[in-house]
């Protein structure tokens, strides 16, 4: 189940990617055939993450509603609205506006340390605990979305991730519970203005900056993605792969971020909301990768970036 939030005719709408890769209205469908009503949580995405299990029962029953259509009765959905095909909406971030700060993993991919120490003639050590930094809301963009050139930075770089959304309330949460409090996964881009990231010493700076946070362009339910530890992740620019990883090559686990960001660490633990992102870090780690990257900056101060999960590893 791919959840999308997209516009059409200046509406912001919550879909779910149904046949043809058509997108299924799920308010429209759930009014207009369903005989469900204005249901509230079909209004968004932070409303349906909230809503849990109720949310999810109806957007399935959607589904089966139109996967069960011929050809011609789909015809009629899509006349009728209910059903949008890909070139009529714009797909946008799946939560376009965060009620908080997303929180970012870094060095947690064993091959990016190796690569790294190896390049400075250091011996191999691996971080005792994780990471983490974040990156606020005005950053989140989506699909395809603009990244602005800031005039602050000459070297822009970009790292594609595997995003966690979090489904429910929680904290000091176990590893053992870990993926009761996952509602599922999307993909970002970690854009990162380089210079600025190194001139300050830290990397809440370079990394926080307008539209370097590109998401989506769906959440994929967990349930659809029964292992996310291993899961292939591609990194495109202006076509050419600059990144194929896998996230079985992490250094800490999905539970072991979760219980490390939400325990009670000397009384300061931290609540987390539905909706709540974090994303673990995945660095190039394919032959040739950094050469790339500053041949590609050389070329054109104008880039595409796409990143993607290997469609294989998630079932509709």
């Amino acid at each position: 189940m791919r959840l999308v939030t997209f516009t059409r005719k200046n509406q912001q709408r919550l879909g779910l990617v149904g046949p043809q890769e058509q997108i299924i209205d799920l308010a429209e469908v759930n009014r207009r055939y369903l005989k469900g009503g204005n249901q509230p949580f079909l209004a968004s995405m932070q409303a349906f993450i909230e809503a849990g299990g109720k949310a999810v029962q109806t957007a399935k029953k959607a589904e089966k509603y139109v996967a069960e259509k011929d050809a011609d009765a789909q015809k009629k959905l899509s006349a009728a609205g209910a059903l949008v095909k890909p070139n009529q909406a714009k797909i946008i971030s799946p939560i376009p506006t965060p009620r908080k700060n997303c929180m970012m993993l870094g060095i947690n991919y064993r091959e990016h340390v190796d690569e790294g120490a190896r390049a400075r003639s250091l011996e191999i050590k691996y971080p005792d605990y994780p990471v983490f930094f974040t990156k606020p809301a005005t950053s989140v963009i989506g699909h395809l979305g603009k990244v602005i050139k800031h005039k602050v930075t000459d070297k822009l770089d970009w790292e594609v991730e595997l995003a966690v959304i979090i489904g429910k309330k929680g904290r000091d949460i176990p590893k053992a519970k870990a993926y009761d409090f996952i509602f599922g996964y999307t993909v970002c881009l970690d854009m990162t203005a380089r210079e600025l990231q190194r001139i300050h010493g830290q990397w809440f700076k370079g990394k926080a900056l307008d539209t370097l946070c590109p998401l989506g362009p769906w959440i994929v339910h967990k349930s659809a993605m029964p292992d996310p530890q291993q899961v292939r992740l591609i990194c495109r620019v202006n076509g050419q792969v600059m990144q194929d990883g896998n996230t079985r090559d992490m250094i800490f686990d999905i539970p072991t971020i979760i219980e490390s960001l939400w325990r009670n660490d000397a009384g300061a633990g931290r609540h987390y909301q539905h909706g709540n992102a974090f994303r673990r870090r995945l660095r190039a780690h394919a032959a040739g990768i950094s050469q790339s990257r500053r041949q590609s900056r050389g070329r054109s101060r104008r880039h595409r970036y796409t990143g993607s999960l290997d469609r294989s590893a998630v079932a509709a």
